[in-house]
């Protein structure tokens, strides 16, 4: 990471703020983060999860672990907010519109799904600075918002190769959470990787847990679980999943068989959920969410803050590999000749 700072996931359960009609009708005034009377400035700050919230030892824990090390860094306080199943797109405005009306500055919204609502919410408080992670499309609008997108594909692409270099079978496996352009990105990504290390691969048909607007495939294990078996009936030996929450379903049932997986977001072999089976854990697909809001919230304390997107990669470390558990020690020169050809350009990684 680029402040040679390392957070440790710690899975948490995060009190939800239930929301009434009461609170998000009408519109308070933008108080941009001022504490009020005091001579300093005390930095407010709103985070809005995803679906799962904090504990769901992936895409979210990331995002709370950086808005942790902000908290301890910095001079800020906070206030989350954890997302409902399936919720309409008005809800996550009444979300950011409730932490934006009570002074909040900045506000986050973690995930894609939010995007289309931080932009809209970010033109009712235009002194307010908003985030969204994971921006659909990448792309944002408005001269106080910020998208964070992460090249997925490329932290996807070292993941596969190593998939295909421990293969034992010849044959290997995707699941992904929700069927969208995001997770697609893991699996183009995943599969070109393993085609580059072993041209005579065998890469099982991706198995998608759901189809939006159901986004049960990101916090239910048990399909994670159901998913697994029927991978590993089919002869995978390394089996990568991009799932959230529903991955840890994936994960234990692929250490059960005694065959390898593959986590993603966090560096899940270090997860206590997973404890018993870690040692069948291969690598993870590492994705720096925890950076890009402490970035943000950094940039936004210091007055440095920048609006458009802000792209994360393995140029600067915003995705990668692990390497817990020293299984992919052997491989590793490798993958990082790999990871270089990437950065030089030398190796264009697909991303549908």
């Amino acid at each position: 990471m680029r402040r040679g700072y390392k957070i440790s996931l710690v899975s948490v359960t995060g009190a939800a703020l239930a929301l009434s009609a009461s609170a998000c009708g009408g519109k308070k005034a933008d108080t941009g983060g001022s504490s009020g009377g005091d001579s300093k400035k005390v930095v407010k700050v709103g985070l809005a999860f995803d679906i799962g919230g904090r504990g769901d030892q992936s895409f979210n824990d990331s995002a709370a672990a950086g808005l942790d090390k902000a908290k301890q860094d910095l001079d800020i306080k906070t206030e989350e907010i954890s997302a409902k199943p399936d919720e309409p797109d008005a809800d996550k405005e009444a979300r950011l519109k409730l932490l934006a009306g009570k002074g909040y500055n900045p506000v986050i919204g973690v995930g894609f799904a939010y995007t289309a609502s931080v932009i809209k919410v970010a033109k009712a408080y235009p002194n307010t600075k908003f985030l969204v992670v994971d921006a659909d499309q990448c792309k944002v609008e408005g001269a106080n918002v910020e998208g964070a997108c992460f090249s997925e594909e490329q932290g996807s692409f070292l993941v596969g190769a190593a998939a295909a270099l421990k293969s034992k079978s010849g044959t290997i496996g995707f699941i992904g959470g929700v069927n969208v352009p995001l997770i697609h990105k893991f699996q183009a990504g995943y599969e070109a990787g393993a085609k580059a290390a072993k041209p005579s691969i065998k890469i099982l048909p991706a198995k998608y847990l759901t189809e939006p607007p159901n986004f049960d495939g990101f916090k239910n294990p048990a399909l994670g679980n159901e998913a697994a078996k029927g991978q590993l009936d089919k002869g995978a030996d390394v089996i990568y999943h991009a799932a959230g929450g529903a991955g840890i379903g994936v994960i234990k049932t692929v250490g059960a068989a005694k065959k390898m997986v593959i986590g993603v977001d966090s560096d899940q072999y270090n997860l206590p959920a997973v404890s018993t089976v870690k040692d069948y854990i291969l690598t993870s697909m590492v994705k720096h969410v925890d950076v890009s809001v402490y970035d943000f919230v950094e940039a936004v304390s210091k007055g440095t803050f920048q609006a458009g997107t802000k792209k994360y990669d393995l140029a600067n470390d915003g995705v990668g590999y692990s390497a817990s558990g020293g299984k992919v020690d052997d491989i590793k020169a490798k993958l990082d000749a790999y990871k270089a050809d990437i950065i030089s350009g030398k190796i264009q990684v697909p991303t549908k």
